[in-house]
């Protein structure tokens, strides 16, 4: 993919330090803005890939900012990024016309993939699926095919896949996964991680996820 640009609107200064530092690392560009009607400004004014917006903003909500791009047109894919987990949060955003919703904390590396898969659908580049060697994953209908055979999976089996896909071989620690797949009110056992990850091992084959302890799971090098 070409080099992304990426505005970051997010008021929280460590948090945006980590976010910019994360995803030029990832080999992206990145202007930050620390509140929402900053955030417009640039947003109107610069040439940017792709959005990344947290909800809880001073002056003007995300919220806002979103409904505003839109009701412009600008087309400048809005990836939300927020400690906010409700489903009616993410039905609010998605119906003003974000177009994917991740919550806090996050891998920078799943970050980084959510938001280049957000890119490629703007430009009509690509379907809306990951690859990762022979795996193949599709993020809207959370299929999977394994050398081009599909693979069944259960609806918390395709989300936790999901969480590893988007990683793009990056490590992914059990607490990440727990908020991803389950989210931050989840409030049982997060061994039920490795409950789904041995679930997937049967299925993709035993060596295809890792286990580095310490660091998380990922998926094996293709």
């Amino acid at each position: 993919m070409n080099f992304v640009r990426v505005l970051l609107i997010e008021d929280d200064p460590e948090v945006s330090r980590v976010v910019v530092r994360g995803l030029e690392a990832e080999g992206m560009s990145v202007d930050a803005a620390a509140d929402g009607a900053d955030g417009l400004w640039h947003a109107s004014e610069g040439n940017f890939d792709v959005v990344v917006l947290d909800l809880l903003l001073p002056g003007m909500s995300g919220y806002r900012v979103c409904e505003s791009l839109r009701a412009s047109d600008d087309t400048t894919p809005v990836v939300v990024l927020t400690a906010k987990s409700g489903e009616l949060d993410q039905i609010d955003l998605l119906d003003l016309g974000a177009d994917d919703f991740l919550t806090k904390p996050v891998s920078i590396k799943v970050l980084a993939a959510r938001l280049r898969a957000a890119v490629r659908r703007s430009a009509g580049s690509s379907t809306n699926e990951l690859e990762h060697g022979s795996l193949r994953f599709d993020l809207t209908g959370h299929r999977c095919w394994l050398d081009g055979d599909e693979i069944g999976l259960t609806k918390k089996e395709a989300e936790v896949l999901h969480v590893l896909v988007s990683a793009g071989g990056g490590a992914v620690s059990r607490g990440e996964i727990v908020k991803a797949a389950w989210g931050l009110e989840f409030e049982g056992d997060p061994g039920s991680v490795d409950v789904y990850i041995n679930r997937l091992r049967k299925k993709l084959g035993s060596d295809t996820i890792i286990n580095t302890r310490g660091v998380g799971f990922h998926l094996a090098s293709s």
